[in-house]
């Protein structure tokens, strides 16, 4: 489960950073610039492989809702974490994120879901 927590944080920075990017009129190529991230830097993984994958599938993600379930596995690593009087802001702020996904609309939001069904292919909801 704590797998699944850290999972949690790491979809939530990704997506954060993802926001970001997207709201500037700089970036011309928002898939490009993550492939680019893919070859040797320290922020490369599977999961910003991912990342690109969607990207390519759905370019501005405008298929997919930005509600993002969760599962329980975050809820029990942040409920632990409490129990054990063990400090997790990364992990409980990526569950809180989820749980404003089903109430305002948010770009990251998206990106988090993207990346749920492209590793685990959780369902999705339709763009609005």
């Amino acid at each position: 489960m704590v797998h699944n927590g850290i999972e949690y944080g790491l979809m939530q920075a990704y997506a954060e950073g993802y926001q970001l990017l997207a709201s500037k009129d700089i970036i011309n190529d928002l898939p490009g610039t993550f492939r680019a991230w893919q070859k040797g830097t320290v922020v490369r993984s599977w999961l910003l492989d991912l990342l690109v994958k969607a990207l390519e599938e759905d370019p501005g993600l405008q298929n997919i809702d930005d509600y993002v379930e969760d599962s329980g596995e975050g809820r029990w690593t942040v409920e632990e974490a409490i129990a054990n009087a063990i400090p997790a802001p990364a992990i409980t702020a990526a569950l809180f994120a989820r749980f404003e996904s089903r109430e305002d609309s948010s770009p990251a939001m998206k990106m988090v879901s993207a990346l749920r069904h492209q590793f685990g292919g959780h369902a999705t909801r339709p763009a609005k």
